[in-house]
């Protein structure tokens, strides 16, 4: 058996990522058993809608925001989501859940026949809109972060919220470069949705 070498150590604790600020989210759960975490899925998030840089999908994902602060809140007001990951704009990384745990980014969810995504993905949110231009610095994050998860558990699929809940979900949209993700990666095509 190979030992692990101590710069993979060093990059994670128990599913907690080291390169990324931790801000623990209560909205987890345990994965099912004898699952294996083989899919990322990559969302965009913003609050109000189109609004950045602020504190608020922090606040959603730790339920912590205010449902009065903004009209738009009062349309998910009592919302208990998460996600593992959050990129914002600038490319700052943020983690709510360990990776060996189950967040609850997906929903309503199947991939390739798989039902219930959460069970077996990783969650990423994107600073963005499903219809709006993702920034170059937000694209370095997630590229070393995938790697990092290529090389901790056995991915062999990346997906979009809207590949996994389509007809419900959008993003993180046409405007996501796929390819250059792929590249990047040097990933062979059955990877990519």
């Amino acid at each position: 058996m190979k030992p692990e070498s101590s710069d993979r150590l060093a990059t994670w604790a128990q599913g907690w990522y080291a390169f990324a600020a931790h801000r623990r989210s209560p909205n987890f759960g345990p994965r099912p058993a004898n699952t294996p975490v083989d899919l990322v899925v990559v969302h965009a998030i913003s609050l109000p809608p189109g609004q950045y840089q602020g504190k608020a999908v922090e606040e959603l994902f730790t339920n912590q925001l205010d449902w009065s602060a903004h009209p738009y809140y009062q349309t998910i007001t009592g919302l208990e989501v998460s996600s593992h990951f959050f990129i914002r704009r600038n490319g700052d990384l943020l983690q709510f859940v360990s990776c060996d745990d189950r967040a609850w980014h997906a929903g309503v969810s199947e991939y390739q026949g798989r039902p219930n995504c959460n069970d077996f993905s990783v969650g990423i949110e994107l600073e963005g809109l499903d219809d709006q231009w993702f920034e170059d610095s937000q694209y370095e994050t997630l590229s070393s972060l995938c790697a990092a998860l290529l090389q901790r558990y056995p991915i062999q699929q990346f997906a979009g919220h809207e590949h996994v809940a389509p007809g419900r979900k959008f993003d993180p949209g046409r405007l996501f470069n796929w390819t250059g993700l792929q590249k990047t990666l040097g990933l062979p095509d059955r990877y990519f949705p």
